[in-house]
């Protein structure tokens, strides 16, 4: 799988790093409140566990499955949910947990959703922003990394479901998934 990667982007400890500073931030803006963490599977699941173990406020967790891209690199403008959340958002503060934006189709569309179904707030945690690929008016509330147009793997983040195990972001190599 290295050697897959062009070069590594963000390593282990920079991640670490970072996602500490965004979970003291979340930590602090949500203290004596009961938020709603909802994890977008599956590439949010490695900074979503990081994440939620720094926070001391109490919490509860739902997960939901959502995509708009299937096995390819380019979202399909089409959001289908696969796993809907178990709880009721209604009155709650719901903090949404991405590992990526990128067009800002599936983020901005989960919001609507999240709110017409009567959340108090919506905020948005991400691990990667990738600011230049913005085709829908939605910024994170807490983001770890601003990244230029990159494809890139690893920290649960996948290309055809593999990579997501590496402890680092990397670039890939082109000629891995332009074949």
């Amino acid at each position: 799988m290295h050697q897959d990667c062009e070069r590594i982007l963000l390593t282990q400890e920079m991640i670490a790093r970072r996602v500490a500073e965004v979970g003291k931030a979340v930590d602090a803006h949500y203290a004596g409140k009961t938020p709603l963490i909802i994890g977008i599977l599956k590439g949010s699941i490695i900074f979503f566990s990081d994440f939620i173990r720094l926070l001391t406020c109490p919490v509860e967790l739902d997960f939901m499955a959502v995509s708009s891209y299937g096995s390819g690199s380019v979202s399909s403008g089409n959001l289908r949910i696969k796993k809907d959340i178990d709880r009721d958002v209604a009155g709650r503060d719901v903090i949404i947990v991405e590992d990526i934006i990128d067009s800002g189709f599936t983020l901005a569309n989960l919001k609507a959703l999240l709110s017409e179904r009567g959340a108090k707030s919506v905020a948005v945690v991400t691990l990667l922003n990738k600011i230049g690929r913005r085709e829908y008016e939605i910024e994170p509330d807490y983001n770890c990394f601003n990244i230029e147009n990159e494809f890139v793997v690893g920290y649960g983040l996948d290309y055809d479901q593999k990579y997501r195990n590496l402890p680092y972001i990397g670039i890939l190599k082109r000629s891995v998934y332009e074949k």
